[in-house]
């Protein structure tokens, strides 16, 4: 088959290496020139985040920080990190956070620099003319972002969820710290893990898969399984973080240059409309999803479990997808992620319009089996049905 992949970040990878920020920098920029720094909240209170401020205003940088990041980024709160950029003259952004901060630190560059409003990228209306450098710290092993062309941003008039995509949104340099990421507690440790297995899976499964991002999401696959039920028992165990900053890693490999599929819609459009956390509405949706794809795909499925250690080699293609959807579900049940029920927000009134917003989404057409409206409405009923 023909394809193409296309890397223009610099990735640097190791126990520590978030120390050596400001010497990557000196890089770039010159000393006195503005960074705009963007985190969460709850980043800023670790006790990881000072010591990174004070190395950059060690090294002579103008820090302006933007800490107003939410789960399921708002274009609201992206519109006001763009002004703030203009005002104070930003000449790259640096995120330290997951998926959240990085999304919203890729959007802000890009608005900051090109204008307009999120909505009008995400509907083609707007070309993505210029971006600033992006510098991306991930303190999560989930989303990937940190290489990925993309930026995931909730419209919140309308509570859509936009995929901003264009390779000048791709960072210009990702360090990946395992050491970062010990202190995320174990139910986002847990949700964003699945994320990063739902992003492997897709990226080497989709419509637009290529022989690199299978090998990407294969590899990840084989990482993600037996190491996050260590990470998520034990944050300290730095074996169990280092395999999932990789995986992760590795996940955001496979899908960023192809796409998402049918269960990144689902769980989109739940996040939009109850702002459910993104890696736990991933994993709610994911065992109906594989069932769906594997009755269409078996042989393709039963790969994926042989890849996982869900089945053998001496098991039929037939058991091998049996054990794959029981281990799936078993797995997501082990790490505590709820069932669709269980989530205090969901109503099963709703299910018409998420089928309508999940039909909508961009990716529908990647999924490997073609999916309609109603095979979502479908699928809704039936992930909420599990016990």
């Amino acid at each position: 088959m023909d394809f193409s992949y296309r890397m223009q970040t610099q990735i640097e990878f190791g126990d520590g290496r978030a120390a050596k920020l400001a010497d990557d920098l000196s890089l770039l920029f010159k000393p006195g020139e503005s960074l705009m720094v963007v985190t969460d909240p709850g980043v800023l209170q670790t006790g990881m985040f000072e010591p990174l401020l004070q190395m950059l205003h060690k090294a002579r940088y103008q820090v302006a920080l933007f800490s107003d990041v939410k789960p399921n980024p708002r274009d609201e709160d992206c519109l006001r990190g763009a002004a703030l950029m203009r005002e104070q003259n930003v000449s790259a952004v640096v995120a330290v956070g997951g998926g959240s901060a990085m999304d919203t630190a890729k959007t802000i560059a890009l608005l900051g620099r090109s204008g307009g409003v999120p909505r009008e990228y995400a509907d083609g209306e707007r070309l993505y003319e210029e971006v600033a450098p992006i510098i991306c710290l991930p303190t999560t092993a989930g989303t990937g972002s940190e290489v990925t062309r993309s930026a995931v941003i909730t419209e919140h008039a309308t509570h859509r969820k936009m995929t901003l995509k264009h390779e000048r949104l791709r960072p210009t340099l990702a360090i990946l710290d395992p050491l970062l990421t010990r202190s995320v507690p174990p139910s986002v440790t847990a949700a964003t893990g699945v994320d990063a297995l739902v992003h492997a899976i897709e990226g080497a499964t989709c419509r637009l898969s290529t022989p690199l991002s299978r090998a990407f999401g294969e590899q990840a696959m084989q990482l993600i399984v037996p190491s996050l039920r260590r990470a998520v028992a034990c944050g300290e165990d730095l074996d169990a973080r280092r395999a999932m900053l990789e995986g992760s890693l590795l996940a955001g490999l496979s899908f960023g240059s192809t796409d998402v599929a049918a269960v990144h819609c689902l769980a989109e459009a739940l996040g939009g409309l109850y702002d459910t956390p993104h890696g736990v509405a991933n994993a709610v949706f994911l065992p109906s999803v594989l069932h769906f794809n594997a009755e269409a795909y078996p042989v393709l499925h039963a790969r994926l479990a042989r890849v996982m250690n869900f089945a053998s080699t001496a098991d039929s293609d037939q058991l091998a997808v049996a054990k794959l959807l029981d281990g799936i579900r078993a797995w997501t049940a082990e790490l505590g992620i709820p069932k669709l029920r269980d989530l205090a927000s969901v109503r099963v009134e709703d299910f018409e319009h998420l089928a309508d917003l999940a039909f909508q989404n961009g990716s529908t057409k990647s999924n490997v089996r073609p999916v309609t409206r109603e095979d979502y409405q479908t699928l809704l009923d039936e992930t909420y049905q599990w016990t």
